[in-house]
């Protein structure tokens, strides 16, 4: 969040986070959007294999579905966390399994 006092911008971050801009900050995000991608990459095809998560609480989910999978993820980065809402949007908006395709055209 930003806001100006006198001209000069002003950034709340929480505490412990870093501020990173330029190159730095564009390489952090193509890294995350990457991860994400790599995520549910192998759920795709007719040889697409199934995920196993365990949440917090040691409940099990075993699903190759890209949207359950995005779901069920804990993402912090600010890039993966849009990546996952436009794929969740796109997924509500037609009711098909376009999640995958969205991570991975983001990545291509």
């Amino acid at each position: 969040m930003a806001g100006q006092l006198g001209g000069q911008p002003i950034f709340i971050l929480r505490e412990g986070s870093q501020r990173t801009k330029g190159r730095e900050a564009q390489n952090n995000n193509i890294m995350a959007a990457k991860a994400v991608a790599a995520a549910v990459r192998t759920t795709l095809g007719p040889k697409g294999m199934d995920k196993m998560l365990v949440d917090s609480l040691g409940d099990i989910v075993i699903t190759n579905d890209g949207a359950t999978i995005l779901k069920e993820m804990d993402i912090e980065h600010p890039a993966a966390k849009m990546i996952v809402e436009v794929a969740k949007t796109r997924m509500m908006r037609s009711g098909t399994g376009l999640p995958r395709q969205q991570c991975l055209q983001e990545n291509s």
